[in-house]
């Protein structure tokens, strides 16, 4: 009895990652369903989602925890104890979606913010 309810402990909900396994290394997971999504489903683990932005399932979690990436708690008790973070398809394709506006405004303001400084030390020149 209490040899199994150690090993329920251990298992997780999510499979681990390889600790060998050089985070940055690994390959990019596709991130659109294939033609039978009825298989995946809608709803990813923080670990899958942790595997398509190839990051690690802690990072993942703390993404979600802080708000960054919203998410829904499945199971647990009334408190919130327990229970198993689900991310949304449709909403991880949002958030690198605008993760990706994000960068590319921030490029157009420091382009916007340094274009003018050749012109400042231009009279130092003549």
């Amino acid at each position: 009895m209490v040899a199994r309810a150690a090993r329920q402990r251990d298992e997780l909900s999510t499979r681990r990652l390889r600790r060998d396994a050089a985070v940055h290394n690994r390959a990019m997971a596709p991130l659109a369903p294939p033609p039978d999504s009825s298989a995946l489903g809608r709803f990813l683990t923080l670990a899958d989602t942790a595997e398509v932005l190839n990051i690690s399932a802690s990072q993942a979690y703390a993404l979600v925890r802080s708000g960054e990436l919203p998410a829904i708690k499945i199971g647990g008790g009334e408190q919130g104890v327990g229970g198993h973070w689900r991310i949304e398809r449709d909403v991880l394709e949002g958030y690198i979606a605008g993760k990706y506006e994000e960068t590319r405004r921030r490029n157009l303001w420091n382009q916007a913010e340094f274009a003018d400084i050749p012109e400042l030390f231009a009279d130092r020149d003549r």
